[in-house]
This record gives C-alpha cells, sequence and structure tokens, in this order.
C-alpha cells in the first residue's frame, strides 16, 4: 500500500511538472479552425489564458469563432494550396508574436478528395488534397520554423487515424502517412534547437457531416469520365455495388 502510494505520489509530481506555467503572452496559431476540432481548439486554449491566431478557410468561420471568444484570439484567412495566402499569414503572425517567436503551431487540415478506385482517379485529384492536407502544412510549417525556434515552442500535428488506414483510392491517406513522416523527421532534426514535434492521431469522433449524396455524384462524375476500356473492366454492376 506504501508502494502504491508512494507512485501516486511520484506520478503527480511529474506530470504537475511537465505542465505549462505563465501562459500569458504565449501564441499559438491553429489551422483550420473552421471545423468542429478546429475551433473546439481555439476555444479551449483562448479560455485557458493563450494568445491564439486562429487560421479560417472562411470569413464566416472566422466571425463565428471570434463571437464565442476573448478579444485576444485572433483570426485570419488561410488557403494552404496558395503560397501567396501562407506568405501573407505567416507575415501576420510575425506581426502578432512582436519577436517573441511562436510557442505553439497546430496542424489541422482536411482536403477534399473523391472517394474512388485509384484507376479511376487522375492525378489533379490526388492534387485537390495533397495540395492542402500534405504540402500546404509543410510549407507553413518550414515559413514558422524560425518563430518556433525563437520561442523553443513545439509543433503538433492532428492526424485523423482513419487515413491512416489504406481502403480507399486517392490522396487522403498519401497525405495523413505523408504527414507522420515529415512529422518524424522534424522531430529528430528539431531537438537541436529545443523545438518539439507531436502527432496526435485522433480518433473516429463525429468531426464534421458526412455527406452521402456528395459521395454519390463524385462517384457517378468519375464513372463517367471513365474510358470505356476502364468502365467496361469494372462493369455496371461493379459502380451499382
Amino acid at each position: 500500500i506504501l508502494a502504491s502510494i508512494l507512485s501516486v505520489i511520484i506520478y503527480w509530481l511529474i506530470r504537475d511538472s511537465r505542465r505549462v506555467r505563465n501562459l500569458n503572452g504565449r501564441h499559438i496559431f491553429i489551422t483550420d479552425c473552421d471545423t468542429r476540432l478546429g475551433k473546439s481548439l481555439a476555444k479551449w486554449l483562448d479560455k485557458r489564458g493563450f494568445c491564439v491566431i486562429a487560421a479560417c478557410a472562411t470569413e464566416k468561420g472566422g466571425q463565428e469563432l471570434r463571437l464565442c471568444s476573448s478579444l485576444s484570439l485572433k483570426t485570419v484567412n488561410l488557403n494552404l494550396a496558395d503560397s501567396n495566402s501562407i506568405a501573407r499569414v505567416v507575415a501576420f503572425v510575425t506581426e502578432e508574436t512582436a519577436g517573441e517567436g511562436l510557442f505553439g503551431l497546430v496542424s489541422n487540415a482536411e482536403g477534399t478528395a473523391p472517394v474512388a478506385p485509384t484507376d479511376w482517379l487522375r492525378v489533379e485529384d490526388f492534387h485537390s488534397v495533397l495540395d492542402v492536407s500534405l504540402l500546404g502544412l509543410i510549407e507553413i510549417t518550414l515559413k514558422l520554423l524560425p518563430l518556433l525556434k525563437k520561442a523553443e515552442g513545439r509543433v503538433v500535428n492532428l492526424i485523423n487515424a482513419k487515413g491512416l488506414m489504406a481502403f480507399v483510392g486517392g490522396g487522403y491517406s498519401l497525405s495523413k502517412w505523408g504527414m507522420e513522416a515529415f512529422s518524424d523527421i522534424l522531430r529528430i532534426e528539431m531537438q537541436h534547437f529545443g523545438v518539439k514535434v507531436s502527432i496526435v492521431e485522433h480518433g473516429f469522433f463525429k468531426a464534421g457531416v458526412v455527406n452521402s449524396d456528395v459521395i454519390e455524384r463524385d462517384l457517378l462524375r468519375l464513372w463517367n469520365r471513365l474510358t470505356p476500356e476502364i468502365r467496361d473492366s469494372y462493369g455496371e454492376k461493379y459502380f451499382v455495388e
């Protein structure tokens, strides 16, 4: 019994020693705050006292977030598929942090990708998700690294666990595996600068509404553009089922 009590005390001491203190003035930048996950995280960190900079894909998303947050939370429009948009956001974050550096970067993005067999797709179908959920996140991470190194901050990449299971063609799973590899490499390289890199593989909670009509419409569009050879190799029965 005494050993158990001692173990619990040691655990609590270690846990408390790793808690972040003096939150005031620490800036955290979060991508994709239009989504339920990004918005909830931005609101929670704002209540904890961090200076949150929330990137939204739409002006409407930014307005909704500002209405339910403190005045210290800032929003900025970001298109991860556009290098010019990324450059403008990096300049905004640099100005907001006022030479103190960036304490945290939380990357969270879900690019749109058609769900279909691989040989139904074209390379542009892969770009529609990879340009956002992989290359866009890599680009903004690279451009924010100087600020993260200055503050000895941390990078947290949120990755949907369902993307780590190869059950459908297209770029979705590729983007998730790519972010896993990028994070693992970056973690090793940034240790020298005191920057921590973490991956959070979140589970199968309802992060958004899945519209089956959109999926069916995409499948029909892809089926109709197939060459006769590919369509005949699958057959109408495969498409209907």
